[in-house]
């Protein structure tokens, strides 16, 4: 497929396909080189939170919405809790030049503030054809390249794209995870107040932090939970030191059966020993991993905060954010393993409970951030499922 651009009178960056498609642009963000999937998110707004969410850690996000930046960015809607998750998209990839903001919350132009992060993006992509290519092919390879001089060795790029290891088979969740567990009580944004404090009473609430959302931290203190975070890597001793009421096993990037390795035998003790768990996005694969099921490359994957989810249990379609690039294989679902949700774009599984344990989880973003607000009923289904054990 060719790929048509913006025309560039002086092209300052380019996107480079491991099969050789080169895509010139106006660079933006930092100078330099970005190796990774590309995939395309679908959402209008959120821009901030997409390129600092630790599950695109690896990919280099394209933007279908044309214009991006136009509300600038600001030091509160940041998605990566970690300071290990300082960079979680490796790149943008952009339809037209960055304007000025307009937004009396912005506090930086989005092209400098990629610019401070390390991020390299590109603009006046076809993200329309790009977006086309990736549904007709799947996730390719790429490179961004941004050099203000606009010299490029096109073939050395390629060979970076085309010898890049992907995300298979790569557990992602080390390099994002917290080194060192911490507790949570920023609560939800709200008008006129921004975000306040939980006053820390309330049920116990551990958060294995896979790349946690800041945004999934914040809906459990507005739920009224004391919350704290743990590394990826912690043990379920290390975890029931802590005396939790329930458990929560974030989002966050990679495969996940890779990172199910050492994740999926604490969640089976957590499991067996009947511990409340709520799974989100990777979390959710890690329980369908824990409980037998197993997972599998999507050749597009989910990205974006428009996706139409049914509930199987009440008929009820919610419009969901979700991120991700793996799938759990609901053609082989263990006898214990109830499909709670699935897409009503593919027919994919979006969400499980387990029959014998309070466990369940859903494959989208009930926190949103960016995204609408339908699933917020997930944190309060998990909440009153605590509660009794916090009795």
């Amino acid at each position: 497929m060719k790929i048509s651009q913006a025309p560039a009178e002086r092209p300052t960056a380019v996107l480079v396909l491991a099969d050789g498609t080169s895509i010139y642009g106006h660079g933006l963000g930092a100078a330099g080189e970005a190796v990774g999937e590309v995939c395309f998110n679908t959402a209008m707004s959120g821009y901030q939170e997409i390129l600092t969410d630790p599950s695109y850690a690896g990919q280099l996000v394209t933007f279908t919405f044309p214009h991006i930046g136009n509300v600038g960015v600001n030091s509160e809607d940041i998605e990566n809790a970690s300071p290990a998750a300082s960079t979680a998209a490796r790149g943008a990839i952009l339809r037209a030049d960055v304007t000025s903001p307009s937004n009396y919350r912005a506090q930086l132009d989005l092209s400098a503030w990629m610019r401070r992060r390390g991020i390299i993006a590109i603009a006046g992509v076809d993200t329309r054809a790009l977006t086309s290519l990736i549904r007709e092919k799947g996730m390719p390879h790429g490179v961004i390249a941004h050099n203000p001089s606009g010299r490029f060795d096109i073939e050395a790029l390629q060979k970076r794209a085309a010898e890049w290891a992907g995300l298979e088979g790569r557990d992602l969740a080390k390099d994002v995870t917290t080194l060192q567990s911490y507790p949570h009580t920023e609560k939800g944004w709200e008008w006129d107040k921004g975000y306040t404090q939980h006053d820390g009473s309330g049920p116990h609430i551990v958060v294995i932090d896979y790349g946690v959302k800041r945004n999934i931290l914040r809906r459990l203190a507005s739920e009224q939970c004391r919350v704290t975070v743990v590394s990826a890597t912690s043990s379920y001793e290390d975890i029931m030191e802590k005396n939790p009421d329930g458990v929560v096993l974030s989002n966050g990037p990679g495969d996940p059966a890779a990172t199910g390795e050492y994740a999926a035998p604490v969640i089976r003790k957590l499991i067996e020993n009947k511990v409340p768990v709520l799974g989100i996005c990777l979390g959710h694969q890690m329980l369908a991993l824990a409980a037998g099921a197993k997972t599998k490359k999507m050749p597009q994957g989910h990205h974006g905060a428009n996706h139409p989810v049914k509930d199987l249990a009440t008929g009820k379609v919610e419009i969901v954010s979700m991120n991700h690039g793996f799938t759990v294989d609901s053609e082989n679902l263990p006898a214990n393993v109830t499909e709670t949700h699935v897409s009503l774009f593919d027919g994919s599984n979006t969400g499980i409970a387990l029959k014998d344990a309070p466990a369940f989880s859903v494959q989208y973003h009930p926190e949103a951030s960016p995204g609408p607000e339908d699933s917020f009923y997930i944190f309060r289904r998990f909440i009153d499922s605590v509660r009794p054990a916090a009795a």
